[in-house]
């Protein structure tokens, strides 16, 4: 049984279905990443899962707990941690601060947590006064993961972590969520640069108007000749 599962997943927003019996699940200590064409429903999957977004058909579970129904909020309560693509720091607050919103849902000391952040990300400590504001968009990302790791999720989703980052910053956070998953999180992904993700991805999956089209383990997936010349640019 999986850790997490959006199993036969079918909705979309008002009356237009987006999702046609999707499938997605991630285990723990396991990078799962969603690819797919523009369009396909990658987005639109994880906000299933997250609960922004209610389902007509199929179920979320997630520890063996069916939290269908749940809202995003009692997800976090749960467990899950999100970090949207966009708007996903408070430009006018410190990095400190912004790590200290993220521990919103807890009633313990969680100083030692973001110590945790810091190592992961250094240049984070180095800057914690500054506003978020300020800081590259890479930075950014850095505060917006840090944040989500703040209520201690046992399930991290990032919606598209490297967008509009340099290549040599999208490496670098590739790396950090290589860590995070050493740690036993569970950690699914949709992500546009397709081949560098299933380069770290344990299990990928490629989806086509909202329906799976190919499931696999990211190394099976990145030998796939049909997966490379549609999908991967040969």
């Amino acid at each position: 049984m999986s850790f997490l599962i959006g199993e036969n997943m079918t909705g979309g927003y008002g009356g237009a279905d987006i999702l046609h019996g999707c499938t997605i699940s991630v285990e723990k200590g396991e990078i799962a990443v969603i690819v797919g064409p523009n369009g396909a429903g990658k987005s639109t999957a994880m906000k299933a899962i997250f609960g922004m977004l209610n389902v007509r058909e199929g179920s979320v579970r997630m520890d063996g707990e069916d939290i269908t129904k749940l809202s995003p909020q009692d997800r976090v309560k749960k467990g899950m941690g999100f970090v949207p693509q966009t708007h996903n720091v408070f430009t006018s607050m410190s990095v400190e601060e912004n790590l200290e919103m993220g521990a919103f849902i807890r009633q313990d000391d969680f100083k030692g947590t973001m110590e945790q952040v810091y190592d992961l990300f250094p240049i984070l400590k180095e800057k914690r006064k500054q506003p978020a504001g300020q800081l590259s968009g890479g930075q950014r990302q850095q505060v917006a993961v840090g944040r989500a790791l703040m209520t201690q999720p046992k399930v991290l989703m990032l919606d598209e972590p490297t967008a509009g980052v340099s290549p040599i910053v999208m490496d670098e956070l590739f790396d950090r969520i290589i860590e995070i998953a050493r740690t036993g999180i569970a950690i699914l992904m949709v992500e546009q640069n397709a081949k560098q993700a299933l380069n770290i991805a344990d299990k990928g999956y490629v989806l086509v108007q909202g329906a799976n089209r190919f499931t696999d383990t990211g190394a099976a997936l990145m030998a796939d000749p049909e997966v490379r010349r549609t999908f991967l640019g040969g």
